[in-house]
């Protein structure tokens, strides 16, 4: 499904694009056992502190040590009304239904790329606070996630 941008999802969109491109500094080590099924786990969470009053976004990377993919299918949270999955696709933005964690591999949400919209916010959060998000899994039970609101130009290259 396309979507028209509104205003505040352009500056949002122009926000994201200054924060940069996030690499993920999951931790390295053993590839997993080698299972038949994933084995999920969730680093680099953040969320740029919102410079609109309806919209955030949210990125992290979630890594899979299992032998089997799974997809990310829905999130949801206390602070939005609505959170929807993205991707990107050249220099546009559409919802998906989820996104795929590959077997041995991660799926990384970062700025400019694949990333979470949390629409309808309930409140603004803050640089400083935390947002508690679910990540619901088409095969794994849900995880839960603390993610720390950073500033709105934040880039994790950096630190800044």
């Amino acid at each position: 499904m396309r979507r028209r941008l509104g205003p505040a999802a352009l500056v949002i969109a122009g926000a994201l694009t200054l924060a940069g491109c996030g690499g993920s500094d999951s931790e390295s080590g053993d590839s997993g056992s080698g299972s038949g099924k994933a084995e999920l786990s969730v680093g680099s969470a953040y969320m740029p502190q919102p410079v609109s009053d309806e919209m955030a976004a949210g990125f992290f990377t979630v890594t899979n040590k299992g032998g089997a993919a799974d997809e990310l299918t829905s999130v949801t949270s206390d602070v939005a009304g609505q959170v929807t999955v993205h991707e990107t696709v050249g220099s546009a933005m559409q919802e998906v239904k989820s996104l795929k964690v590959p077997a041995h591999g991660e799926l990384v949400l970062k700025s400019g790329g694949n990333h979470l919209m949390f629409e309808q916010l309930k409140r603004k959060p803050k640089e400083g606070q935390t947002v508690s998000v679910e990540l619901h899994f088409a095969h794994s039970g849900p995880v839960e996630v603390e993610m720390p609101v950073k500033s709105a130009t934040y880039n994790p290259k950096t630190g800044h």
